[in-house]
């Protein structure tokens, strides 16, 4: 092994950057101290690894971290061979007990599955402040329809005027962005503004200032894929429709506002629908920040999906959308959903699961 007087790594990568100097750091307190236990802690996956091929022991920061990704709260559950009594009677009330079905300790807000002996089934919830498990049915928003179960519980708990907090969480093409988004819309007159808002982060970690031209024209394509949803949204009509022409002045007049998350600092969030897209890329402590300026009459949607995180700052187990979904399951307030069948297409269903 190459002895560590002669490691610069300023020469060995290349470049002077301040990871650079912290790594020869490091370097320098194991010659010093060849006593000690010498650590390098940072969230930087980068610069971790620069670490490990320089032989230095590199760790990442475990405080704030979710221990189990892979049993993390999905804010559903499935019950089969459910008397059919019960079944014939919560879609005749519309409610049914806990006990009924032979639950006991739900989570609040958490969606039910209920399947019969005779093929029979249902979609509920457990409400929290009742004590009851209620009957959902699908909603339609903005002629957008939930194609499977976890669209419809998504749809309802955007919808849910007792939750103030959702997630969702899935794979791309799960419908977790449009749902929010036509969920939203549909409640157009509860709420002043509509924000739609996704963190900025450039690929392969590069400053927007890399990027040609304007402000706008360098934030404009991290923005394209919201508008996607928009434009989707708006195509479900003509454009005689006063619905099509709702959107269109809903952007004109600022009632619909979609935006880089780092443009919001210092507004007021009061009597809004605040969506945030791509949650996956935010830390705790920015997921923290959003909630807590929550004001009177706000409902807040994260959406993201912490397998697909573009930050080298952050893993599925470190990152602000899982932290929430661990921390907060148990809330009266909040609600969450991970939406697993992908519903955009064929190819990209496929895609997901091999590439």
């Amino acid at each position: 092994m190459t002895d560590n007087t002669t490691i610069d790594a300023t020469k060995i990568f290349h470049d002077s950057k301040p990871d650079h100097y912290i790594l020869n750091t490091a370097l320098t307190l194991k010659q010093e101290c060849p006593d000690k236990n010498i650590i390098l802690v940072s969230k930087d996956i980068n610069l971790r690894l620069k670490a490990k091929s320089l032989n230095i022991n590199a760790e990442d920061y475990l405080t704030g971290k979710v221990k189990d990704t892979e049993n993390l709260f999905t804010g559903k559950q499935c019950f089969y061979n459910i008397d059919d009594e019960v079944i014939n009677e919560l879609y005749k009330t519309g409610v049914c007990l806990p006990e009924d079905i032979g639950l006991s300790n739900l989570d609040s807000n958490q969606y039910l599955i209920l399947k019969s002996q005779k093929n029979g089934s249902a979609l509920g919830y457990f409400n929290m402040l009742t004590q009851k498990i209620e009957r959902i049915d699908k909603t339609t928003c903005y002629k957008i329809i939930p194609r499977n179960s976890e669209q419809t519980f998504a749809v309802h708990a955007i919808m849910n005027d007792d939750v103030k907090l959702v997630s969702l969480q899935g794979k791309a093409g799960t419908g977790k962005t449009l749902l929010a988004l036509a969920a939203a819309l549909h409640q157009k007159k509860t709420f002043k503004q509509i924000y739609l808002a996704r963190p900025i982060v450039p690929l392969s970690n590069k400053e927007l200032g890399f990027l040609p031209g304007d402000v706008n024209s360098k934030i404009s394509p991290y923005m394209e894929p919201l508008w996607d949803n928009l434009k989707f949204i708006q195509s479900q009509f003509k454009e005689s429709d006063k619905e099509y022409k709702f959107l269109t002045d809903c952007v004109k007049e600022e009632k619909l506002i979609i935006t880089p998350l780092a443009y919001i600092r210092g507004r007021s969030i009061s009597n809004v629908l605040f969506i945030i897209d791509e949650a996956q890329n935010l830390t705790p402590h920015e997921i923290k920040t959003i909630v807590t300026r929550a004001g009177e009459g706000t409902k807040i949607v994260f959406t993201g999906d912490i397998n697909q995180i573009d930050t080298p700052y952050l893993d599925s187990q470190s990152n602000g959308l899982s932290h929430m979904i661990d921390r907060m399951k148990k809330q009266s307030i909040y609600s969450h959903i991970t939406l697993v069948k992908g519903e955009r297409s064929e190819l990209a269903d496929i895609a997901n699961e091999l590439l």
